[in-house]
């Protein structure tokens, strides 16, 4: 394997990365920042409030995802197959 081929296939790894693990942290953001605003509004100044609905809405969109998150890390293996029986 080239130098080049090593770029190529850490590209392709990173874009996997970001592709599956975005969506996840987009929600986990958007519920942070619900419950922040809601906290300021309401001047409820707990801590804690925020990890429980966090949570919960990190696995379910986990389970949400999971279907493309197989696929995209599925892409990328058959990739890593051909790379190799074809060299």
């Amino acid at each position: 394997m080239s130098g080049g081929e090593a770029l190529d296939l850490a590209r392709d790894a990173t874009w996997v990365l970001i592709v599956m693990a975005g969506p996840v942290m987009l929600v986990g953001l958007v519920v942070g920042v619900v419950i922040g605003i809601l906290q300021a509004l309401t001047q409820i100044q707990e801590s804690t409030l925020v990890f429980v609905p966090k949570i919960l809405s990190v696995f379910a969109a986990v389970i949400v995802l999971l279907p493309f998150m197989a696929a995209s890390m599925s892409g990328l293996m058959d990739n890593i197959v051909q790379r190799i029986v074809n060299p």
